[in-house]
Formats: C-alpha cells, sequence, structure tokens
C-alpha cells in the first residue's frame, strides 16, 4: 500500500501496548487521521516529542488495509514552544484541539479547517487573547453553516432592541421574543464581529465581563451543536 506525505497537527494520542501510541492528527490534505506510531514511547524513539497534543508536523504516512495507518517520519514545523510552557495557553490549546477533532471528519480533507486551527495556535503562542477560543469556536460553526445569527431578531425579523440569545431558536431574540440567554450590545457587537470579517478588533477586546459573554455564548453554541461538552473548557471554570 501507498506512502503518503501531508502536514498535520497532533490532537490527540493515547497508548497502544507497551512502546506505540495511536495518534490522532487534522492533516491539510486528507482530513482526520489515526495512525500508529510504533516505539514512540521508547527512550531513544526517532520522533522524540514531535508526536505531542499542538505539534504541527510534516509526516509520512503508511495506509495499510486497517483503519490505522502507520507513522513512518514526522518532521517539525512549528515547535509552539511558548504555548507548551504555558499552563493557561495549554489549556486553550487543548480546547481548540479538542474541538477541531469533533468536527473534523475521517478521509474528509478540508484545508479551511486545518488552516484555522493552525493559524489559531500561532496566535496563542505568539500574543494570546482572551476571546481566540471562543471566535474559533464560532468560526468553526460558521465554516460548517451552523453559526448562530446574531443581527437580526430570528423569531420576528426585527433589528431593534435585541438582548437575548438562543441557540434552539437560531441566534439572537428582541424584546419582544426573548427567552434563552440574556446578552448585552457590547456582546453583541463582538459577535457580530468575529462572524463578520472582523476577527483582530474583535481578539483587541479586554473588557472581561464582555469576553466572558461572549465565551458562554460561544461555547454554549459549540456544544449545542456538538451534542456534548467540551471537556477541556469546562475544565478552565473551576480553576
Amino acid at each position: 500500500m501507498p506512502l503518503y506525505k501531508d502536514d498535520a497537527v497532533v490532537l490527540r494520542t493515547w497508548k497502544l501496548g507497551e512502546t506505540d501510541r495511536i495518534i490522532v492528527l487534522l492533516t491539510a490534505g486528507n482530513g482526520q487521521v489515526r495512525a500508529v506510531a510504533k516505539g514512540v514511547r521508547k527512550p531513544r524513539s526517532k520522533f522524540g516529542g514531535r508526536l505531542e497534543p499542538t505539534s504541527h508536523i510534516s509526516v509520512q504516512l503508511h495506509q495499510g488495509r486497517s483503519e490505522l495507518q502507520i507513522i513512518t517520519q514526522a518532521e517539525t514545523i512549528d515547535t509552539f514552544a511558548s504555548l507548551r510552557m504555558d499552563p493557561d495557553r495549554f489549556a486553550d490549546a487543548s480546547a481548540l484541539l479538542e474541538v477541531a477533532e469533533r468536527i473534523s471528519s475521517e478521509a474528509e480533507g478540508d484545508k479551511r479547517r486545518y488552516e484555522m486551527l493552525v493559524g489559531a495556535l500561532r496566535v496563542l503562542d505568539k500574543e494570546p487573547a482572551a476571546l481566540l477560543v471562543p471566535a474559533f469556536y464560532l468560526k468553526a460553526l460558521a465554516q460548517e453553516g451552523l453559526a448562530p445569527a446574531f443581527d437580526v431578531c430570528v423569531r420576528c425579523r426585527s433589528v431593534d432592541d435585541l438582548v437575548a440569545v438562543d441557540l434552539r431558536e437560531g441566534g439572537v431574540l428582541c424584546s419582544e421574543c426573548r427567552q434563552g440567554r440574556a446578552v448585552s450590545l457590547p456582546a453583541l457587537a463582538v459577535l457580530r464581529a468575529i462572524l463578520g470579517g472582523q476577527l483582530a478588533t474583535a481578539l483587541a477586546v479586554e473588557d472581561s465581563r464582555v469576553c466572558d459573554e461572549v465565551d458562554a455564548v460561544a461555547t454554549e453554541a459549540i456544544e449545542y451543536h456538538l451534542e456534548r461538552r467540551i471537556r477541556s473548557r469546562r475544565v478552565m471554570e473551576f480553576r
């Protein structure tokens, strides 16, 4: 069976036998790939530390008959050293990786997902922002056509007095139709900026109340559509 190369981010790993690991990758051209790294847990493994979560690598894989492919080579593209040394940044990175794994499909390449994840990790490594993770969640939903609507009331189409978000309804609601989670005008403006092509403006916001609101809406939105809790994000609530 053929060998092939691709660029990838390591999303998750777990032990296999005494010396091997299963590695979950998000690749640029082949979607989500699950592969075995043989001997990676040996002290003198040829892979070194290149197959840890958040690693951005150029990888060569052997596609055999089983569902698990085999990693034959791996070279580092980005080390993300700052991200790995900072517990808070690494916690945010884990939240990105968890969602990236849930929204990506095996054997279905989507380079936009890969590029968005790599971009988010690079920003996090260089200069973390409070709204990076929630912005990633909302942009990921937008790529899937699942982002909430924040411009008009999703029930009556009013553009005035928008005061709440209900994900079951599909987005923002006015004072006449309100139900769900209350949302302030500043938070609503940031949510619109994230989905409206003004990501840099949104990431520059530092107001803790606004950031908390946006984070809560985005986390609830991604969990609603994935139909599961984001473990790595919920851990942060108890730190």
